[in-house]
């Protein structure tokens, strides 16, 4: 509180110099306020009406800025301080290619809510999926609320926008456990063939299998510390390779030794000494690469799309073999259906849930951020399983086979998933 030269209380940013002047002195919205006045009535006055027009205050140049522009500050300001490096371009080319394509050249304070849902029912129309509108409007909704804070627009108008839910339910596709062995059979002289193994024993995203070095295993304890993910992304045309942090939080985990995997890994180790000695020179594994577990034929970093052309080549064979013998057999072939490589993490997943894994194991072993996507994405009931649940009901109400002929099965069947992590 301010005070006249006798000691009384004016208020609030309100003075009195020695010449008897009054003074009035305030900051608002970035805004300086400084007024002079012998009549401290009039000062008051002409004080509350510099403060209110400085709290309406809304630059012209702001006035001017277009959605793209705007998008480029707020986006430097805000996300680029808190996301991981190779999410920026990701996140800004998503941008670009809805919201900025549509009204970039708009200024923001001419957007309008009946915008924003053309932009989301051009997108539905043109095939692209919920959760893309849904990311792209979360991102430009997060832009537009920035602009309202920095007294661009005085309203967001991104909400009460309506986006079209999915009626299609996707159906993540698993290997049976007969499948999973007709492919591991199928690579057993495959230049992959110890990483796929490993994908199968541990559940690993493919950028946490490319970014896997030998310091990461650990052979005394028997175990696999997942410490970074190897990402690959095409900024402006030029491909760039990082070795990153891993997804989340959780994604940081042990994993310990399952089945042969301490048998695969002293194999890989073992050819890949092999290949080092070959080529010599011209092993292309060097700086951060060089110590990666996991490389091509040339030492070279292992990129998604070098897993997924293998994929494709097994599966062709698979197909092929099936085709024949079909012939031979004289029956309809089994077709064995089209395979990426996060088809083996969820396959992994399922086993655990088979061979009777806790849930919350289950969540540590994948690296899941939430325990519900670890249950709602993750278990699939089998028909085989199915069959086993509706059993156990009808026995308990008396309408199905004795209690020895089922509990001989069920064991059977449990001795049978003892197997499947072998």
């Amino acid at each position: 509180m301010g005070k006249d030269i006798k000691g009384k209380e004016l208020g609030v940013g309100l003075y009195q110099r020695k010449d008897k002047r009054y003074e009035a002195r305030a900051k608002i919205n970035g805004i300086d306020i400084s007024l002079y006045n012998f009549n401290l009535k009039q000062l008051k006055k002409d004080f509350e009406e510099a403060k209110d027009k400085a709290r309406n205050y809304i630059d012209n140049k702001r006035q001017k800025i277009t959605l793209n522009e705007w998008f480029e500050e707020w986006f430097s300001a805000y996300k680029e301080p808190v996301i991981k490096e190779t999410s920026k371009f990701p996140m800004k080319n998503k941008f670009y290619n809805s919201f900025g394509k549509e009204l970039g050249n708009m200024r923001v304070v001419d957007i309008t809510n009946i915008h924003i849902q053309g932009v989301i029912n051009k997108m539905h129309s043109e095939g692209k999926a919920s959760s893309t509108m849904r990311e792209a409007l979360g991102r430009m909704r997060e832009c537009m609320e920035a602009a309202k804070n920095n007294l661009i627009i005085s309203i967001n108008p991104c909400f009460l926008i309506s986006v079209p839910w999915e009626n299609k339910q996707v159906m993540r596709r698993f290997l049976t456990k007969d499948e999973q062995c007709r492919f591991l059979k199928e690579v057993e002289f495959n230049w992959y063939k110890e990483m796929f193994h490993i994908m199968f024993l541990t559940g690993m995203r493919i950028g946490e299998v490319g970014g896997l070095k030998w310091e990461d295993v650990d052979f005394k304890n028997k175990c696999i510390q997942i410490n970074r993910s190897l990402h690959s992304s095409y900024e402006y045309g030029v491909k760039k390779l990082k070795l990153t942090t891993p997804k989340t939080h959780n994604s940081y985990r042990k994993i310990p030794f399952m089945g042969e995997a301490e048998t695969m890994f002293q194999m890989q180790k073992e050819k890949q000494e092999l290949l080092k000695k070959q080529l010599g020179n011209r092993y292309r594994g060097e700086g951060e690469f060089s110590d990666l577990v996991f490389t091509t034929s040339m030492g070279s970093p292992v990129l998604r799309y070098h897993a997924e052309r293998e994929i494709k080549k097994v599966v062709a064979a698979i197909n092929a073999d099936e085709a024949f013998q079909s012939v031979k057999e004289q029956r309809e072939p089994v077709i064995y259906k089209d395979l990426y490589p996060h088809a083996i993490r969820h396959t992994f997943c399922s086993r655990c849930f088979e061979a009777g894994m806790e849930p919350k194991v289950v969540q540590m072993l994948m690296g899941h951020q939430h325990y519900s996507t670890t249950i709602d994405i993750y278990t699939h009931v089998t028909e085989e399983k199915f069959d086993d649940e509706i059993r156990k009901f009808e026995f308990a109400i008396g309408t199905n086979k004795g209690e020895e002929t089922w509990q001989e099965e069920l064991s059977e069947e449990q001795a049978d998933q003892g197997q499947i992590l072998m």
